[in-house]
């Protein structure tokens, strides 16, 4: 576990997604879980040893399953944007590992089986507060790289957990996501809050040029596939895309076949909703 200031810290020992936690005098703010139930129970048993009320509270930052799928097993309150609440309504009740390959991280976790979902019990639609403590906790919808995607900002120690908006040394996932939109959001970062210490949501701590430089990569792929639809391309063809992109990130061997997957279903998936739209495609949250 990394300090980043007094009671706030992150964890990037699990598979899956970067960890937060804010130890307040009235409890614990958690952001995010483990996608296995397993590294689940070792990340509460590790908060145990925080100085914290016992108020628990879990932030869902968008409804990805690499951060959704062990919110259970964190046995507390969960919050979420109301259009992550809406995903959950729109799943079946049961998680099954099974299905697309998507390059998500609980993908390589062993042993998922079947686990039941745990929807947000406090949803909010543009912003919320949570005043545990000296200084606030504010929750902030900024959509791009899924319909209900929200920051953690906290204000006084100047810290924002961003999620996937800005990721580390990987491709983004691109399945669920606006284009424009997330373009929009990473331009908020980079006006108002140049002075902050951004958390992405897979890589911990990330340099504000990282942010920049996804901007570009991101406005890149709009570009790319605003180009193929003028060419009359088809979902399938979109994936041609793929290596020339994969060549653009310094990932290791061992991770090549799951980013290169990764890109491959987002392009395809971003192509149909966004180029050849069906009903209800926006509601998609994966």
């Amino acid at each position: 576990m990394q300090a980043l200031a007094n009671q706030v810290y992150i964890e990037e020992g699990f598979p899956g997604v970067t960890l937060g936690v804010i130890a307040l005098a009235h409890g614990l703010i958690q952001i995010d879980a483990p996608p296995s139930p397993e590294d689940g129970r070792s990340w509460r048993a590790a908060l145990l040893n925080l100085n914290s009320g016992v108020e628990r509270l879990l932030i869902n930052l968008d409804g990805h399953p690499d951060r959704t799928l062990g919110a259970r097993a964190m046995d507390c309150t969960i919050v979420a944007h109301e259009r992550t609440a809406e995903t959950f309504r729109n799943r079946p009740n049961t998680f099954k590992a099974q299905g697309d390959e998507t390059g998500s991280d609980w993908e390589s976790v062993a042993g998922l089986g079947s686990i039941r979902w745990a929807p947000p019990e406090i949803s909010f639609t543009g912003s919320m507060a949570i005043d545990w403590s000296n200084f606030p906790v504010i929750l902030e919808h900024h959509p791009g790289p899924t319909p209900g995607a929200c920051w953690v900002i906290l204000p006084e120690p100047k810290i924002i957990f961003v999620g996937d908006l800005v990721v580390k040394n990987q491709p983004p996932f691109l399945a669920s996501s606006n284009l424009p939109l997330w373009i929009n959001s990473l331009d908020a970062v980079i006006a108002g809050y140049s002075s902050f210490t951004v958390v992405s949501g897979r890589g911990g701590i990330v340099p504000f040029s990282a942010v920049q430089s996804q901007r570009d990569r991101i406005a890149s792929i709009h570009e790319q596939l605003d180009a193929q639809a003028q060419n009359k391309a088809t979902p399938d063809t979109v994936e041609n895309l793929v290596a020339p992109l994969m060549a653009g990130y310094k990932a290791p061997a061992e991770r090549q076949k799951q980013y290169s997957q990764r890109l491959s279903y987002g392009l395809r998936h971003y192509f149909s909703r966004h180029y050849h739209p069906t009903a209800n495609s926006e509601n998609e949250e994966e």
